[in-house]
């Protein structure tokens, strides 16, 4: 029996919801820094190679993964690196029990199907499905965390009690939802490529059989940046996307142009800043994801052995 299969069997409801909160609340905080990083490059829409498209520009320039933490470090402040971190964590839980929640759920009812699917193909379906389902329902959160990484020394928000308030009056409900299309256009080949990736490189690695389980980490590695790189573009457009609204202008990159649609955002990043545009962060973005994935897969293996561990235990 593959690893995946025996994750789909494993371990109560209550036992997974928990698992997988712990694993993404635990690899957020690891990675919060890197992911402001992520953000504020992003959201650089003036091109470091033409001078001329940053004149006039108010905001900082960023220039790399160190460079940008150096100078967010030394304008803002150390604590500046956690913004957002707070909606994040809560993002992080609600998404990481979410996730593998659905996953679970909806592996099971494929394995009750007439005709079963090849593993691949249920690893797939089940990884896109529980992908999609998670980043709906926990939507609102991930908007929020980008606006308030997106903030400078001046706040556009107070606190997230005030972020709500603000936006439900401003830019009503839709306004929680503004990238969300992006986000599962992104989400739904990533969660699959991610799952059969992660099956197809833990088969190939040995799996457990590599000292301290170094297989669950390696793979969660391999298969979040072969994932990640496929699909980075939308999470571009998504972030761009996050940022529309009253408070574009207040964002600590005041120069981030307004845009409508997913397929509209693309031709209008791809005309103004070139292919290489659409990629802005993605070095960070791996950085970010590789170890957030296998901190996310290790904890998550880890702390449903050990509590099923403990209720053997205590059952007998």
């Amino acid at each position: 029996m593959s690893r995946i299969e025996r994750l789909k069997d494993e371990g109560s409801r209550s036992q997974v919801i928990i698992s997988g909160a712990v694993a993404g609340l635990i690899s957020r905080f690891c990675i919060a820094p890197l992911d402001v990083v992520k953000i504020r490059l992003q959201l650089q829409t003036h091109s470091l190679s033409d001078p001329l498209t940053s004149n006039g520009i108010k905001g900082p320039t960023y220039k790399g993964v160190w460079g940008t933490l150096r100078k967010i470090q030394q304008q803002e402040g150390t604590t500046a690196l956690w913004k957002g971190n707070i909606p994040a964590e809560l993002l992080y839980i609600c998404y990481g029990g979410s996730q593998f929640v659905a996953y679970r759920t909806v592996s099971q009812l494929l394995s009750t199907l007439p005709k079963r699917l090849p593993p691949s193909a249920e690893s797939f379906v089940s990884g896109a499905t529980a992908g999609a389902a998670a980043t709906t329902v926990t939507y609102p959160l991930d908007l929020l965390r980008t606006r308030f990484a997106a903030q400078g020394t001046e706040k556009v928000y107070e606190g997230i009690i005030a972020s709500l308030r603000d936006i439900s009056r401003n830019e009503g409900v839709r306004g929680f939802f503004r990238g969300c299309a992006a986000a599962n256009g992104q989400i739904i080949p990533y969660m699959g490529l991610f799952f059969s990736s992660y099956e197809m490189f833990h088969q190939a690695l040995g799996g457990t059989t590599l000292p301290f389980s170094g297989g669950d980490a390696i793979a969660g590695v391999l298969a979040s940046v072969l994932s990640k790189s496929a699909v980075f573009p939308l999470d571009l457009v998504r972030k761009r996307l996050q940022v529309q609204g009253p408070t574009r202008s207040r964002y600590i990159h005041t120069n981030i142009p307004e845009y409508r649609g997913v397929i509209r955002s693309l031709i209008q990043i791809n005309r103004r800043e070139g292919f290489r545009g659409m990629y802005r962060g993605l070095t960070v973005s791996l950085m970010k994801t590789a170890p957030a994935s296998a901190i996310t897969m290790y904890v998550y293996e880890r702390t449903l052995h050990l509590m099923m561990h403990n209720n053997h235990v205590e059952e007998a």
